[in-house]
């Protein structure tokens, strides 16, 4: 299974329902694995792999707010669909509070269940995407020297040449051959760029 075709994770302890979604999504071309037990789905979860979680609340063992906890620890951000057959305002706080995606009372129509499933994917993707930017967003600012990280660091905060030259005792010619360096360097043309691409380096959502 490649990581970049997203997958359905399906965690209930009933197996008619579990077999019922994984039919439901089989209908829209979307990949489905079944679990009986957030242990079983512990067991063989692979952040890396793309898609969704869908998630009955309340099972054995393990519950799937507790799971939904254990994943946000362990940085896992996969959005999560949670399904109940009990329907508990105060869990359903819990759960959108943790970021889940929707909380769907049993029985669920269909069509209410793959909307959010589409959802929940493309939200994954989103993630993923600015994931992938950020990091090389950080791979481009490892490459500069610490001298060339300290001028970035006064570029973005909005001083002109002169005032770093002063701050960090250098001639102005040097401040704009680091200057240049780091434009080059990063791959961009103006401080706006520059500003952005920090930014994106340090963005944690």
């Amino acid at each position: 299974m490649s990581e970049h075709n997203p997958t359905v994770f399906i965690i209930d302890d009933d197996g008619v329902v579990r077999d019922t979604i994984g039919q439901l999504v089989e209908t829209v071309d979307l990949n489905s694995k079944t679990f009986a037990s957030a242990e079983e789905f512990l067991a063989s979860y692979d952040p890396i792999q793309s898609g969704c979680l869908v998630l009955d609340v309340r099972m054995p063992g393990i519950s799937g707010l507790k799971l939904q906890s254990r994943l946000k620890e362990n940085n896992a951000h996969i959005p999560i669909i949670f399904i109940s057959g009990h329907g508990d305002i105060q869990m359903a706080a819990q759960a959108f509070k943790n970021g889940a995606v929707d909380f769907i009372e049993k029985p669920f129509r269909n069509q209410v269940l793959l909307d959010q499933i589409q959802e929940a994917i493309a939200r994954d993707t989103q993630l993923r995407q600015k994931q992938t930017i950020r990091k090389a967003a950080r791979d481009k600012l490892e490459s500069l020297t610490q001298r060339e990280q300290e001028v970035l660091d006064l570029v973005t905060a909005g001083n002109a040449n002169k005032v770093i030259a002063t701050k960090l005792e250098l001639s102005q010619r040097t401040v704009e051959v680091h200057r240049a360096s780091i434009m080059e360097k990063l791959q961009v043309d103006s401080v706006a760029e520059l500003v952005t691409l920090v930014g994106g380096a340090n963005d944690m959502q």
